[in-house]
């Protein structure tokens, strides 16, 4: 007998086979010889497990498998090579000596063979091999440790899973099409997001699953990514997609990018697309572009206004401290009204909200003298500006000279929608309890201030009465343009 491997062989050779319950080599079958030959003379890893006492014989490849057990192991009984793993290995050893071949593909064992647990797996198969008359003499197995293999395909298989994750926590779309008609193999939610929630796309083309896309010229541009091999990258790209329940067209920005994927050769088999739609985004930055430009124009107005008013107050005041309490006190109530204006939103602040910061700054809270009534109109940003000051000017004229200058004086603020449309805001400042009071020859800063009325309305109007009892102010505008934000 000869041996390719000279370690097996040698112990072939080298064992007192008569010392072992196979007995002198001469005496054996021939099914034993044969076998035996052609075991060490193959490179694939072989086993025999032969007679009663299921005596091991082993090449040189399947002594790699046994670890520091081998040499032992060899000429001894099946037991004593895999005692760590019986339970799983006398079933089959036992089905093949009662005349049952087992094969497996893979099967896992946790061996001690090193002195160490470790997962390993082999493929093998077991077959009986029997005499002339039908006996069972014995086990052949040809078989393969696959450990490393199952390794690296769970390491692959890992790999995947986690990139399959890594799309799919994406915040943008991304899908693979393969072959040169584009055909899905994959889409993350969010692609399906951007697409339209619904649609059945994986295993179609694009051409059938995305159909609208045909015609805006997407397939051209797939086909030269795929046959140049040249990416296509594109932002804030107009697609119309169908994604209303209805079957109603959008369009939609998209930042979008096709990146051709290459096999082992370097030839392209596919396309990973990665897209994002930014639609609102880019509504977004529009708006906070405008919003930028709207506060700089309103800065730019308050600047004006606030200079109108230390004009015109440093202009008509009879003194230094009486110019400082008014000015201090006109800025003082501009800036309440743009506190309101922020505090409420953006073109949220309403008539009752002003209203407030008057009386609380010039009525007495233990005996208030000015009573309110009125809906609670939501006013517009420009408008509010030039209400609060112009309530101010009221109430300031009324503590100087009007019904807040003693203490028998009442003021009766009312507010409401009027017209024969109900179409116009309207508001009175009505006086009493005071003497007559008569028209001043020519207006002053605050006068002036409320005769412009309502700034940023249409159709604005003020008339003031000097009565019996006091002024009376009626103020009315257009209520689309009070309300409106400008």
């Amino acid at each position: 007998m000869t041996a390719t491997n000279p370690d097996c062989g040698r112990l072939f050779r080298d064992l007192d086979w008569a010392l072992t319950p196979l007995g002198p080599m001469e005496e054996w079958g021939v099914e034993l010889k044969t076998l035996t030959n052609v075991m060490l003379g193959s490179l694939q890893p072989m086993l025999m497990v032969w007679g009663p006492s299921q005596i091991t014989l082993y090449n040189d490849g399947y002594a790699a498998m046994c670890g520091n057990r081998h040499p032992y192991a060899f000429g001894k009984p099946f037991h004593d090579l895999w005692h760590d793993i019986w339970d799983q290995v006398d079933p089959i050893i036992t089905a093949a000596y009662n005349g049952h071949g087992t094969a497996m593909d893979d099967i896992q064992f946790t061996m001690h063979r090193n002195g160490y647990p470790e997962e390993t797996h082999f493929a093998f198969s077991y077959t009986p091999v029997r005499d002339p008359w039908g006996t069972v003499l014995g086990m052949f197995c040809a078989c393969n440790e696959i450990t490393a293999q199952v390794a690296m395909a769970r390491k692959e298989r890992t790999q995947r899973e986690r990139f399959m994750q890594v799309f799919e926590l994406n915040p943008g779309g991304i899908a693979m099409l393969v072959g040169p008609d584009h055909t899905f193999d994959y889409a993350n939610e969010q692609y399906y997001a951007m697409i339209g929630v619904g649609r059945e796309i994986i295993g179609k083309t694009v051409a059938e699953a995305v159909s609208e896309v045909v015609r805006q010229g997407f397939i051209k541009i797939l086909d030269d990514v795929y046959f140049t091999g040249e990416p296509f990258i594109a932002k804030n790209l107009p697609v119309e997609l169908n994604r209303g329940p209805e079957g109603e067209m959008q369009t939609r920005l998209i930042d979008l990018v096709y990146q051709p994927m290459r096999g082992e050769n370097g030839s392209v088999t596919g396309i990973l697309v990665q897209a994002q739609d930014v639609t609102q985004l880019r509504a977004e930055e529009e708006r906070q572009t405008l919003l930028s430009h709207e506060l700089g124009h309103r800065l730019k107005n308050q600047l004006a206004m606030v200079q109108a008013i230390a004009s015109q107050t440093l202009r008509t005041a009879p003194d230094i401290a009486t110019a400082r309490k008014r000015l201090s006190d006109r800025i003082a109530v501009l800036s309440d009204a743009h506190d309101v204006i922020l505090e409420g939103g953006r073109g949220s602040s309403t008539v009752r909200q002003l209203v407030g910061q008057m009386t609380a700054l010039h009525d007495d809270v233990a005996k208030p003298r000015i009573s309110t009534s009125g809906p609670d109109l939501r006013i517009g940003s420009r408008p509010s500006l030039s209400l609060s000051l112009i309530l101010h000017e009221l109430a300031t004229n009324a503590v100087k000279h009007g019904a807040l200058s003693l203490a028998t004086g009442r003021i009766d603020l009312k507010w409401r929608v009027g017209g024969l449309q109900r179409d116009r805001f309207e508001l009175e400042w009505i006086e009493s309890g005071v003497p007559c009071i008569v028209a001043p020859a020519s207006n002053g800063s605050g006068m002036r201030l409320i005769s412009a009325g309502l700034n940023g309305t249409s159709d604005s109007s003020v008339n003031i009465e000097y009565g019996p009892e006091g002024i009376r102010c009626f103020i009315t505008a257009d209520l689309e343009t009070f309300q409106k934000e400008h």
